[in-house]
């Protein structure tokens, strides 16, 4: 009796998603760090009044420099955050990073709102808030400097953390471009380390 009791419970945690069931390590799908950055309700209006519903905002990463957004519109929030998890995991895009903070500063817009990164020296941790927080600590960077300028919307706030996050360059390439050393081009903590490991 008692091994029928454990092999029913067995084939309940497999079917539920537990080791060795669908959705379980066994799948071979990488492990991807999802954030809720804001549930909002909106309104739709029709003839005969106002249609309400809610609307996600989720971000995706491996924390490995590979991040994604995406949005959900939906009159239940579960199905909302569903189909934003969706667009974001469809959504991802690699990174460039420089060890754990970015190669450069960059300042970009969407809408009304102005993010500008800088990159910071290791220790420094991630200076921000809000979306755009998530949006870092969900593509894999630790030390970064950040301001948000113009309108204080989380959605347009952590757009613009992604677009500005897409414009970062290749270190290496971008040293090459110009025909300098890596180091020239990099950050001023961190030019005698790469001097150093120089032949």
């Amino acid at each position: 009796m008692e091994r029928r009791q454990q092999f029913n419970r067995g084939d309940r945690r497999d079917r539920r998603g537990g080791p060795g069931g669908p959705g379980g390590p066994s799948d071979g799908k990488p492990e991807l760090d999802t954030k809720v950055v804001d549930i909002a309700r909106v309104a739709k209006v029709i003839k005969g009044g106002r249609r309400f519903a809610f609307r996600a905002l989720l971000v995706v990463g491996d924390n490995n420099g590979h991040v994604g957004l995406g949005t959900g519109k939906a009159r239940s929030v579960q199905d909302a955050i569903k189909k934003a998890t969706e667009r974001a995991r469809n959504n991802m895009q690699a990174v460039n990073m420089l060890d754990n903070t970015i190669a450069h500063e960059v300042l970009t817009k969407h809408g009304g709102a102005v993010v500008l990164l800088k990159p910071a020296s290791p220790g420094t941790g991630i200076i921000a808030g809000g979306g755009v927080r998530a949006v870092l600590q969900a593509a894999g960077i630790k030390d970064v400097l950040t301001k948000q300028l113009g309108s204080s919307s989380k959605l347009n706030s952590t757009f613009a953390t992604l677009k500005g996050l897409q414009q970062l360059k290749n270190i290496n390439e971008e040293a090459k471009r110009r025909g300098k050393d890596v180091a020239d081009v990099s950050p001023f903590w961190r030019r005698a380390n790469v001097r150093n490991s120089q032949p």
